[in-house]
């Protein structure tokens, strides 16, 4: 069975918190016995365990969700809108609650937890907004008897599978779009943060969800076989993923074996670029929400930064003297601007790479190491004179270190930024208007922030080009979840 620490949640409602996974209405433990110990990342508490479901439980909740999209794929639009909004509700009415967990169980600090709640909730009321406008058309034919309508309707079951850098709005921007589009989903929420995703399963269950709507799996060593489950079902129509590239290549070929459709955001490595004549006190608040949002764990950070030569030492002086402000810490801690990374694993990636910025030739400029103590926290950095060729230009860090690389030209620097198999997010400053439209034109990548560091929100199609994935989440991404149907009617 899995097991609690209900005292260290500080919850006003505790019930948000389960240790069960949620399948066909139902809070269930594994069948085998096995569980998942999750910890707090800032202080290596046990927070509680999770079970560790398998291949038996994956099927049961592919089984209930099937089940019930025969009934939630004939409601009406506006029947789906009353019900997510609803969940929007108890969303914001539980956001001190909700905050809270995401905090303990991913280390981000409370603000930024209100924050992400804030996010993932506006999800689901922009496509309750969306559900009700799943237009169809009617094309004209060339023919005097035939009218040619096109319906569009819901995809079937689709298989989620989250990250952990944002627990809850992972789940929302697809979950969200799913629901409103009509189907139903098995999520695979990450082990380290489960709690969110069940937090969310139960406020599905008040705001009225039908039971089977949503199913929840959680698993760790049985990841292989329940994710190739979830991707090669015949009942599962759709897999929706959000995580590394090598990840979702492997997903995306699980899923082709029954043609799928598929929706990917996979891995990032965004470009900062800072040009001679962006506002430069700009340009370092922006690097600083861009980059050390989430410690820098976030898949639209940036991860290269390249300032123009001219401009380069003010800039670096600037950003460290900034960076050095900062304060580690407990999430929970008001004082606290950026919290731990997630385990010991990301704190050998970024020691990683700091290690061979170094070796490489760059200089220090403020942090570098991890902290000592208990807790996977790693002091915030800034790097100068780091080589194009160094770890922080060729892999994506998912760290709170700001790399800074010099360059000479326009030209020079839209070739570096463009030299990666990834093109999720890039960014530049500049005030020059020709500029802003040639650079934003040339970046490879599916995103571009000019003059700002922050870029998401759920109106906007979030997603990338080349190995950072296919398909769009936000603004029109409940498109990803319908198909169209052609109605042909004859003897007109």
């Amino acid at each position: 069975m899995a097991s609690t620490n209900a005292n260290i949640w500080g919850l006003q409602d505790p019930s948000l918190i389960k240790y069960q996974s949620y399948i066909d209405g139902q809070w269930v433990s594994a069948k085998e016995g096995g569980t998942i110990l999750v910890t707090n990342p800032a202080t290596d508490e046990e927070l509680g365990t999770v079970p560790e479901m398998g291949l038996e439980e994956a099927k049961s909740a592919i089984a209930a969700a099937g089940k019930a999209f025969a009934s939630w794929g004939k409601t009406t639009a506006r029947q789906r809108h009353d019900i997510l909004m609803k969940f929007y509700s108890l969303m914001q009415e539980h956001n001190d609650d909700l905050a809270r967990i995401i905090t303990l169980e991913n280390g981000k600090t409370l603000t930024e937890a209100k924050g992400e709640n804030a996010y993932s909730a506006s999800f689901m009321e922009w496509y309750a907004e969306e559900a009700v406008r799943t237009y169809g058309e009617h094309i004209p034919s060339p023919f005097t008897n035939i009218r040619n309508v096109v319906i569009k309707q819901p995809v079937g079951v689709v298989a989620i599978f989250t990250p952990w850098n944002f627990p809850s709005a992972m789940i929302t921007r697809k979950l969200g779009a799913a629901l409103a589009a009509g189907c139903t989903a098995v999520i695979k929420p990450p082990p380290e943060t489960p709690f969110s995703a069940l937090a969310l399963a139960e406020l599905s269950r008040r705001a009225g969800v039908p039971d089977g709507v949503i199913n929840i799996v959680t698993t760790q060593k049985n990841v292989i076989e329940v994710g190739r489950e979830m991707c090669e079902s015949k009942i599962v129509r759709k897999v929706s993923f959000t995580g590394s590239t090598p990840v979702a290549k492997s997903l995306y070929g699980m899923a082709a074996s029954t043609l799928k459709k598929v929706s990917i955001e996979a891995g990032g490595n965004a470009p900062f670029i800072v040009f001679d004549d962006a506002d430069i006190d700009k340009a370092v608040e922006g690097a600083i929400a861009c980059k050390f949002r989430g410690s820098g764990q976030t898949c639209v950070c940036a991860n290269r930064i390249y300032v123009q030569s001219s401009v380069y030492a003010d800039f670096a002086s600037k950003l460290a003297e900034k960076v050095a402000a900062f304060k580690v810490g407990n999430g929970l801690d008001e004082t606290t601007t950026h919290g731990p990374l997630i385990h010991e694993k990301a704190i050998s990636k970024v020691t990683r790479h700091v290690e061979d910025a170094v070796s490489r030739g760059a200089q220090v400029l403020i942090g570098g190491k991890r902290v000592d103590g208990v807790g996977a926290f790693f002091t915030p950095t800034v790097l100068s004179e780091v080589p194009a060729g160094a770890l922080f230009n060729v892999e994506e860090t998912f760290g709170p270190v700001a790399a800074l690389t010099k360059f000479e030209t326009e030209e020079e620097v839209i070739a570096l930024a463009n030299d990666a198999d990834v093109g999720l997010a890039g960014y530049f400053f500049s005030r020059d208007v020709g500029r802003v439209w040639r650079v934003a034109e040339a970046l490879e990548v599916g995103m571009v922030g000019t003059n700002t560091g922050l870029i998401s929100h759920a109106t906007i199609p979030f997603g990338g080009v080349k190995e950072s994935g296919i398909g769009r989440e936000g603004s029109h991404g409940i498109e990803e979840y319908l198909n169209q149907k052609l109605i042909a009617f004859g003897g007109i």
